[in-house]
C-alpha cells in the first residue's frame, strides 16, 4: 500500500426505523500523498459521508478496509489527532476572538510544547498559507463567507495534517471566494506530502485537481482523472455530469466503473499524465476496455508503481493541563467581549438582590414578647395572643419567603449560567475534539469559569439581603448555602447542555427545571409525604432552604418559621451534602456528554 490513503470495498450501513439501509457500497479508491481529489455527485449521494469515514467520525456500521502506509484504519490503528485536518462547512472560530487570536488557540490547542514565540511563528506562517495575513486583527464576526472558510482551513494546518478533508467549504461563496478557496485547497496540497480531498459540488476548477471522485446513490461511478471525466460520462461539457448521471441507476453506474476501473489505475498513483489515455466508448454509452486495461488483463502490462513512502513525525498534543489553561483563558477572553453577556449578568447581580430586599427594606420586624402578665385578664391574653400569633405568622412568612425568593433566583442565574454553555459550541467543541482536544480539559475549564459567576453571584446576593434587610443569622453560613444552591443547578444545567442537540432545547428544559423547584421544593405548600420522598432528592432549592432556616436555630426567628411553614427542615450537614451531590453528579454526566460524539 505504501505511501498512500487506501481505500478498500469501503460499506457504510445506519439503522432508519429499524431497517439497515446502506450510505456508502463497495467504495474503492486510493490517494498518493501530494495529490488534491475532488468527491463530487448529486445531493445526498454519501460525499460528506465518505470524507467522515475517513475522519473516523461516522455513525453506522462499517465494513471494508481503510488504510493510511499500511495501517489497518478500521482494525484499531487510528490517525493521530495531528495526522488529520477536517474542515467543515460551517465556522470553527469563535466570532468574539480576532482572526490571529484563532490560530493561536487552534496552535496552543493542538500542539504540544509550543512557545509564545512559536505561536507567533505559526500564526503567521498558516494565515500567509491561506491568504489571510492582513486580516490578521480582523474579528471573526465581521468576516466573509469565504474568509471564514480559509480561516478554517489555517486552523487546520497548524498541526500539519497529512490528510486535509475539505467538507464542501466552497459551498454557497461567490465565484471569487470560491475560485480563492479551490486555489487555497491546491497550494496546500502541493508541498508533496499532504492528501487533500474536497467535498464539492462545483465543476468549474477541475483543472486544479490531480483526480475527480464521482458518487452516485453511496457508490462510485468514477475516480480518475478531470481531463477524462466528460469523456468517460459521454458528455461534451463536464458541467453535463449531473444530468448524465441521472440517465443510469447508480448499480449500473457502479458496475460499470468496476469493469473499467484498471485503466485508470496508473493516472491515481501518481501526478496526472499532460495527455490522458484514449478511453473509446460502447453503443449504449459505457466506456469500452482501453488498451492498457486488456494489455493487464492479459499480463502483458504493467501498473505505474507507487510513490517511495515519506515519513512525517506527527505533532506531540499539548497535555490536559495545557489545554485546561488555554480553553480557560480563551473563555475568559470571550466573555469579556460579549457585551450583551457582561450586560445581562451585571443586571442579574445587581437587579435580583434588589428584588428580594424590596420586601423588607426597612429590615426585619422586631419580634415583640408576650408580657406573660398574670393580673391581665383573659379577654386581654386572648388579644394578645391573637397578636403575637398575627405577627409571628407574618415574620416568620417574611423569614422563609426572603430565604426561598433568594434561592429561587439564584436556580434561576445557574440555569442562565450554563444552559447554552455546551449546546452553543458544540459543533466548535465536536471539531476541536477531532484535533485531540480533551474532553475532562473542556469540562474542567467550563467548571472554573462558571465557578467565577457562581462566587459573584451568590457572594454578591447573601451579603446584599443581610446588610440591607439586617437578615439575622451567619452570615458565612448562609453564603455557603446560597453558593451550593447556585454552583448546583449551574452544574446540572450545563450537564443538561452537554445532552441536548441545540441551545433552544438546552434552555427549555434548564428553565422547566427551576421552574418545578419551587412548587416540589415544599416551602410554599407541603407536598404529600409519598411525593415529597419521591421528588425532594432532586430539587436544589428544598436543600438550600431547609440549610439556611436551619442556619437560625439560635435565634428567636427559627421558632416563628417552624410556626408557618408545613414542611420539615433536614439537618444542615445533610443539605449540604446532597447539594455537593448535585454539583458532583452534574459535572459527571457533563463529562459523559461531552464524551459522546455529536454529528459535524
Amino acid at each position: 500500500m505504501g505511501s498512500m490513503l487506501e481505500l478498500k470495498d469501503v460499506t457504510l450501513f445506519i439503522d432508519r426505523g429499524g431497517e439497515v439501509q446502506p450510505l456508502l457500497a463497495d467504495v474503492t479508491a486510493s490517494f498518493p500523498r501530494g495529490h488534491f481529489a475532488a468527491i463530487i455527485g448529486p445531493s445526498g449521494c454519501g460525499k460528506s459521508t465518505l470524507l467522515k469515514v475517513i475522519a473516523g467520525i461516522a455513525h453506522g456500521e462499517e465494513e471494508g478496509g481503510l488504510y493510511w502506509e499500511g495501517r489497518d484504519l478500521m482494525g484499531g490503528s487510528d490517525f493521530a489527532a495531528s495526522e488529520i485536518g477536517y474542515v467543515p462547512q460551517f465556522s470553527i472560530a469563535h466570532d468574539e476572538l480576532t482572526v490571529s487570536e484563532s490560530v493561536g488557540y487552534a496552535i496552543r490547542l493542538r500542539v504540544g510544547g509550543a512557545t509564545s514565540g512559536n505561536v507567533r511563528a505559526g500564526t503567521a506562517q498558516a494565515l500567509k498559507e491561506v491568504g489571510l495575513s492582513e486580516f490578521a486583527d480582523r474579528r471573526v464576526a465581521v468576516l466573509s463567507g469565504g474568509q471564514k472558510r480559509r480561516l478554517s482551513l489555517a486552523m487546520e494546518v497548524v498541526s500539519r495534517p497529512v490528510i486535509l478533508l475539505a467538507d464542501e467549504v466552497t459551498s454557497g461563496l461567490d465565484p471569487q471566494a470560491e475560485d480563492e478557496i479551490s486555489h487555497v485547497l491546491h497550494d496546500l496540497s502541493n508541498d508533496g506530502e499532504r492528501v487533500v480531498l474536497s467535498v464539492t459540488h462545483s465543476l468549474q476548477h477541475l483543472e486544479l485537481y490531480d483526480s475527480v471522485l464521482v458518487l452516485t446513490g453511496g457508490v462510485l461511478a468514477y475516480h480518475g482523472p478531470p481531463d477524462a471525466l466528460a469523456h468517460y460520462f459521454r458528455c461534451e461539457d463536464p458541467r453535463d455530469l449531473y444530468a448524465r448521471l441521472e440517465t443510469r441507476q447508480p448499480e449500473e453506474w457502479a458496475k460499470s466503473w468496476k469493469k473499467h476501473h484498471a485503466a485508470f489505475r496508473g493516472m491515481i498513483t501518481g501526478r496526472i499524465p499532460s495527455e490522458p489515455k484514449s478511453i473509446h466508448f460502447e453503443s449504449d454509452g459505457g466506456p469500452l476496455e482501453t488498451e492498457q486495461e486488456r494489455e493487464q488483463e492479459s499480463g502483458a502490462g504493467t501498473v505505474a508503481s507507487e510513490p517511495p513512502s515519506v515519513s512525517s513525525e506527527a505533532v506531540r498534543a499539548p497535555g490536559a493541563l495545557s489545554q485546561f489553561l488555554t480553553l480557560t483563558a480563551r473563555k475568559l477572553r470571550i466573555f469579556s467581549r460579549d457585551k450583551t453577556q457582561l450586560l445581562l449578568q451585571a443586571g442579574l447581580i445587581l437587579g435580583f438582590p434588589v428584588l428580594v430586599a424590596i420586601f423588607a427594606w426597612n429590615g426585619l420586624p422586631a419580634v415583640q414578647n408576650l408580657s406573660m402578665d398574670m393580673n391581665q385578664g383573659l379577654l386581654q391574653q386572648m388579644k394578645e395572643n391573637a397578636t403575637f400569633l398575627v405577627q409571628g405568622s407574618k415574620i416568620g412568612s417574611l423569614v422563609s419567603g426572603i430565604v426561598m425568593f433568594q434561592v429561587i433566583l439564584l436556580t434561576l442565574m445557574g440555569a442562565n449560567n450554563s444552559g447554552r454553555e455546551i449546546a452553543s459550541e458544540r459543533l466548535i467543541f465536536e471539531k476541536e475534539k477531532l484535533s485531540g482536544l480533551r474532553p475532562g480539559a473542556y469540562v474542567a475549564s467550563k467548571a472554573v469559569f462558571l465557578a467565577l459567576l457562581v462566587l459573584a453571584q451568590s457572594a454578591w446576593m447573601g451579603f446584599f439581603v443581610h446588610v440591607v434587610c439586617g437578615f439575622p443569622g451567619p452570615l458565612e453560613a448562609q453564603l455557603l448555602f446560597l453558593i451550593l444552591v447556585n454552583a448546583a443547578m449551574t452544574s446540572v444545567c450545563l450537564a443538561i447542555s452537554s445532552l441536548m442537540r441545540t441551545a433552544e432545547q438546552a434552555s427549555l428544559v434548564s428553565i422547566y427545571l427551576v421552574g418545578f423547584q419551587l412548587p416540589l421544593s415544599g416551602a410554599v405548600l407541603a407536598l404529600p409525604e409519598w411525593a415529597g420522598v419521591l421528588t425532594r432528592p432532586f430539587i436544589a432549592a428544598y436543600w438550600s432552604w431547609s440549610g439556611i432556616l436551619q442556619t437560625l436555630h439560635d435565634e428567636r426567628y427559627y421558632d416563628i418559621v417552624q410556626m408557618v411553614i408545613q414542611t420539615a427542615l433536614s439537618p444542615s450537614a445533610l443539605c449540604l451534602w446532597v447539594l455537593v451531590c448535585h454539583i458532583f453528579a452534574g459535572l459527571v454526566v457533563t463529562l459523559v456528554g461531552c464524551q459522546r460524539t455529536r454529528m459535524i
